[in-house]
């Protein structure tokens, strides 16, 4: 790719209907914008795009996106293990190459608008693109859930969107539109169905609690296991082979068993451990695919546009 690129991972509330996620994508066909990465995940509900290219293109694909979303998803139908607020729950812009984390800030200030402007769902700024301090954490942003959030946001001007509202769009609920550095997302699942169990390694692994700095976790039940789900959102101060090395400990301790361990997404070259055991346990593990670099080599074919019935 020619000049600057910017990498846009778009989380849809919907993870378990094939002919919806392949319309929303094929809604995000534009020139100047490659696939990378299609993930879906019925469990979580939740479905994780990966696009990269020119910046402007890059924005009008998200932004498309979101509107056969909003089009598709009814958030007061959904259930799902994954927390959200939207029905395009969030939008974050990621500096590949010729491009710096504030540019892709203003990147997410652009599509905010556009969001709003176009779909009338209101937009929380987070990470990068926080328009507060205190919103900087897309926990934080997402706290209440939809359920939740469209009842507080009527009471407490302080959890009103920074663009639109103050209610949320009925059915589409808000968008958290943020800019970022790269995120691995990483899953550990466990032999047993002990959820209590990956919930106490969760709280003692993430930031907030004292863990490891940039990992963000949660204990669920998946596929019919336990299963740890973590984000890394600072690689370079948290190894996945410090990660895994602290879940093995704690693991240890609790006396469970882990069964296997996945990538959702891509991973850039910088954050692979060759020989390491956590990239021996990965289920399913390609380089071809999985590796940001050589995915933007070989990006995948975008879906052929077709129709889908709403909710």
């Amino acid at each position: 790719m020619n000049g600057p690129v910017v990498e846009c991972v778009p989380n849809f509330s919907e993870g378990a209907d094939p002919r919806r996620v392949k319309a929303i994508v094929s809604a995000m066909r534009m020139e100047g914008v490659h696939l990378l990465d299609l993930s879906m995940d019925a469990d979580h509900n939740r479905s994780v795009v990966t696009i990269a290219g020119s910046p402007s293109a890059v924005v009008e694909s998200a932004v498309r996106g979101v509107g056969k979303a909003v089009e598709l998803i009814d958030l007061t139908r959904q259930k799902g293990l994954h927390p959200r607020i939207g029905a395009a729950d969030v939008i974050p812009f990621v500096p590949i190459s010729g491009i710096r984390l504030e540019q892709c800030a203003l990147l997410a200030r652009q599509a905010g608008l556009e969001i709003w402007r176009r779909f009338g769902v209101p937009v929380f700024f987070y990470e990068a693109a926080a328009a507060r301090p205190d919103r900087a954490n897309l926990e934080e942003v997402r706290r209440g859930q939809f359920e939740g959030l469209r009842e507080v946001v009527r009471k407490d001007p302080s959890r009103q969107p920074d663009l639109g509202g103050p209610d949320l769009h009925p059915t589409a609920g808000a968008c958290a539109v943020g800019a970022r550095k790269f995120l691995v997302t990483y899953n550990i699942f466990f032999d047993s169905k002990d959820v209590a169990v990956v919930r106490a390694m969760a709280r003692e692994i993430r930031a907030p609690s004292g863990g490891l700095k940039g990992v963000k976790a949660m204990g669920i039940l998946a596929q019919e296991r336990a299963q740890l789900a973590m984000n890394i959102t600072d690689f370079e101060a948290a190894p996945l082979s410090q990660v895994y090395r602290k879940v093995a400990s704690l693991a240890a301790r609790h006396r469970a068993a882990i069964a296997a361990t996945e990538i959702v997404g891509l991973i850039p070259e910088a954050a692979c451990e060759r020989e390491s055991e956590w990239m021996r346990q990965l289920s399913g593990f390609d380089p071809e695919t999985k590796i940001l670099e050589r995915r933007l080599g070989a990006p995948l074919a975008w879906p052929k546009e077709g129709g889908s019935k709403g909710p």
